[in-house]
């Protein structure tokens, strides 16, 4: 017995050192090449911006409300959770990979012998049978050596996985929460269009009226009447279409959050759920540390590093140890009388890849690949990630000067459709000059209000892009 325990101490000590061997290279980030600033920043910022974390950026009760349930409810949301979760078991599982298998084998067996047989004649001579029993019971240990490093590597690539999507969990999150503030926006949007055009109507009811009475006095013809008509049926036609737009907007927004299609609860305008701008928005290499996709497809590489390791030690050799300890005899009584019914074993197997027509190699091959392809596919995340921040910066920076366009407009339209309603009293200006003025009004309105959302869309669109929109 002592023999088979140092049989066994040696060859495991040797396993062991082995060991410490490793065929994969270990991960480093691919060369970036980061731009200085952003092509919208003139200044670069040398210290990484705190971002507020979502229920902070958003000040709306209602919209804060909306996001919440939409993160509890949603069932892209859920899917992810469970995804993880499956991940999580996968990297526990690796995570033994180290520790060796053990299996306990009980068996009992009775063989009728042919009598022609030597067993045959035997077992009726001494045993007074014409058939034979076997009880056993072993115990059986199963170890191969970590001589590549494999277990290691099948740890690394699952925790990198489990990682990733952990980072893409959080960006489908920000994607959601960003989803659910431009959803709201366009419908209080909606909104305020929806009562541009019930003003534009009674304005165009009031107009109607007044060239009637012209009509009647026969100071107009008939067809300053139909085109006062047809500028009110154009402010009327705005009701029911926006009123349609703004029950679908609600629909998507009610599934968005997990629940059946109902109305919303909103704020009254667009001015009252403005979030402050909490920029500067810092340098573009911070994006590597604050973008969940970029972060997840970074994990990726990580993963595809450790499969290719993986693959190149499937061309090397295994080396196994199997010893075993248990008890047998072909008499139940003394099954276990030990000493006497010990049985141990003690085996070390070595295995080499030697023909397998490339197969292996054309694995490694492959995983090389992919490796390359998740390499690509991070610097593209990358540009992408600087790209989406420059895009919102330009759209924020230009609608601010559209808004400040477009408010000026407003206060000559107003006073134009002012003045020319006075001189129409007087008989100075014609009813088509005062249809032309009520339709700019009108079309100048509804161009505001798209701009207003357009900015709260950048301004969203710009957080998120900065790495910001998860819970700190």
């Amino acid at each position: 017995m002592k023999t088979f325990n140092k049989y066994i101490a040696v060859s495991a000590l040797l396993l062991i050192c082995l060991s410490a061997c490793r065929v994969g290279k270990k991960y480093s980030r691919p060369e970036l090449d980061m731009p200085q600033q952003y092509r919208e920043q003139p200044v670069s910022v040398t210290a990484d911006t705190v971002l507020l974390p979502w229920k902070t950026f958003f000040k709306d009760a209602a919209l804060v409300g909306l996001i919440e349930k939409a993160l509890s409810k949603n069932n892209d949301v859920a899917v992810a959770v469970m995804n993880m979760q499956q991940l999580e078991l996968s990297y526990k599982q690796a995570r033994l990979g180290l520790l060796p298998i053990v299996d306990l084998n009980v068996s009992a067996n009775r063989n009728w012998l042919s009598k022609n047989s030597l067993n045959g004649s035997l077992s009726e001579q001494y045993l007074g049978t014409r058939y034979m029993d076997d009880y056993s019971a072993t115990l059986r240990l199963s170890w191969e050596a970590d001589i590549w490093g494999k277990a290691r590597m099948q740890k690394e690539g699952a925790l990198a996985t489990y990682f990733s999507q952990k980072e893409n969990l959080s960006a489908l999150k920000t994607r959601i929460i960003v989803q659910v503030a431009q959803a709201y926006y366009n419908l209080i949007a909606l909104d305020e269009q929806l009562k541009v055009a019930k003003r534009n109507v009674e304005l165009g009811d009031t107009t109607l009226a007044m060239i009637q009475l012209q009509y009647n006095s026969a100071l107009v013809n008939s067809l300053a009447v139909e085109q006062a008509e047809a500028q009110k049926k154009t402010a009327e036609l705005l009701v029911p279409m926006t009123l349609q737009t703004i029950a679908m907007q609600e629909n998507a927004l009610s599934i968005l959050c997990g629940s059946f299609p109902d109305s919303i609860t909103r704020a009254e305008s667009l001015a009252a759920v403005m979030p402050e701008e909490v920029f500067p928005s810092g340098v573009p290499a911070a994006l590597l540390s604050r973008r969940p996709d970029v972060k997840a497809m970074e994990y990726m590489i990580v993963s595809a590093n450790a499969r290719t390791g993986l693959a190149k030690a499937a061309l090397y050799p295994t080396i196994s140890i199997t010893p075993s300890i248990g008890s047998n005899s072909y008499l139940f009584n003394t099954w276990f009388d030990l000493p006497g019914s010990l049985v141990k074993s003690v085996g070390v197997g070595l295995t080499q890849p030697i023909f397998q027509k490339r197969s292996l190699k054309a694995a490694y091959d492959i995983a090389l690949i992919d490796q390359q392809k998740a390499s690509t596919q991070f610097r593209q995340s990358v540009l992408t990630a600087v790209g989406e921040v420059s895009d919102a910066l330009v759209r924020s920076k230009y609608a601010d000067e559209r808004i400040e366009m477009v408010e000026k407009k407003k206060a000559s339209l107003t006073k134009a459709t002012h003045d020319v309603m006075m001189l129409y009293k007087s008989a100075m200006a014609t009813y088509l000059e005062v249809i032309t003025a009520q339709n700019n009004a009108l079309q100048n309105e509804l161009e505001a209000i798209t701009i207003r959302r357009d900015k709260l869309n950048a301004i969203t669109d710009l957080y998120r892009a900065l790495g910001g929109g998860v819970e700190k």
